[in-house]
C-alpha cells in the first residue's frame, strides 16, 4: 500500500510506532493537548484527526477510528500496511454485560467476539477467534497495577448494531443474554475488525475500554464522571505506549 492513502495525508515518519485511537474525532484532539508534548497534526482528511506527540520522550500518536468496524478496518488497514505503525490501541467506552463490572472499572479485550460478518473477506472456512497481542496485554495490565486502576481481562462482543430491533422477542433469544451466558463481559463497536487485521498483517494491536453504561443495572455515567474514567483510561493507555517501547 501507498502513501498517502484514500483516508491519510501523511508521512510514515509523522507516526509514532504506538497509536491510540479514540472513536471522535475531537476525542483525539482533546487527548493530545492535554496529554501530549508539543503535539503536531499530521492528518485531518474527513476531519479524522491524528496527532503526534511525545509522552515521557515516547513519539505517541493519537488518531480517531470513527464508529464500528467498517471505520477502524479503514484505518487500522492503512496504518499498518501504509504507514508502518506497529501497535494499535483502540481506547473508548464500553457497556458491561457481568455484574462484576462496575462503572468506570477498565476492560481489556483478551479475545473479540462478533456479530460480524467482517472476517468473511479472510476466506476462512470457519470462525477465526480475534485475539489481543499478548505483549500490549502484558504492558497493560502491569500499567492498570501501577495506576491503581480496577481491570477485567477477557472477551468482549464487538456487535455491528447499536440498536437491537429485538422487540418482542422470547427472552431465551434475546441476542445479548446469549452473549452474557458465553460470559462476555462487555459490548463494544470496533475492536474485533482491529485484532482481525492485526493478524493478517502480522502487527499488534489492543482494545482499552472503560465502562460507562451498565446492561444489567441499567446505570451509566454523567458526561463528568466519564471524563474522571477516561483520565485513568487514557493513563493507562500513555504507559503502555511507553513499556513498548522498553
Amino acid at each position: 500500500m501507498n502513501y498517502p492513502t484514500p483516508h491519510i495525508n501523511a508521512k510514515p515518519e509523522d507516526f509514532g510506532q504506538t497509536v491510540l485511537m479514540p472513536g471522535d474525532p475531537l476525542r483525539s484532539k482533546y487527548i493530545a493537548e492535554h496529554f501530549l508534548e508539543n503535539p503536531v497534526l499530521v492528518n485531518n482528511v474527513r476531519n479524522v484527526q491524528g496527532y503526534t506527540g511525545l509522552y515521557k520522550g515516547v513519539r505517541v500518536t493519537v488518531m480517531a477510528s470513527g464508529m464500528g468496524m467498517p471505520s477502524i478496518g479503514i484505518y487500522s488497514r492503512e496504518l499498518y500496511e501504509g504507514f508502518g505503525v506497529r501497535n494499535i490501541m483502540r481506547i473508548g467506552s464500553a457497556g458491561a454485560m457481568q455484574p462484576e463490572l462496575h462503572l468506570k472499572d477498565l476492560v481489556f479485550a483478551m479475545g473479540a467476539s462478533t456479530d460480524s460478518n467482517y472476517q468473511e473477506q479472510f476466506h476462512l472456512r470457519g470462525a477465526f477467534a480475534p485475539i489481543c497481542s499478548y505483549e500490549m496485554l502484558h504492558a497493560a495490565t502491569e500499567a492498570a497495577e501501577e495506576q491503581g486502576a480496577v481491570y477485567h481481562v477477557g472477551n468482549i462482543l464487538s456487535s455491528d448494531f447499536f440498536y437491537d430491533d429485538d422487540e418482542g422477542v422470547p427472552e431465551t433469544l434475546n441476542a445479548k443474554k446469549n452473549w452474557m451466558k458465553m460470559g462476555v463481559m462487555a459490548v463494544e463497536m470496533e475492536s474485533a475488525a482491529l485484532y482481525l487485521n492485526a493478524a493478517r498483517l502480522r502487527k499488534n494491536a489492543l482494545c482499552v475500554c472503560s465502562i460507562s453504561d451498565h446492561l444489567i443495572t441499567g446505570e451509566s455515567l454523567p458526561a463528568e464522571e466519564r471524563e474522571t474514567g477516561f483520565a485513568q483510561m487514557m493513563k493507562v493507555a500513555l504507559e503502555t505506549a511507553v513499556k513498548l517501547e522498553k
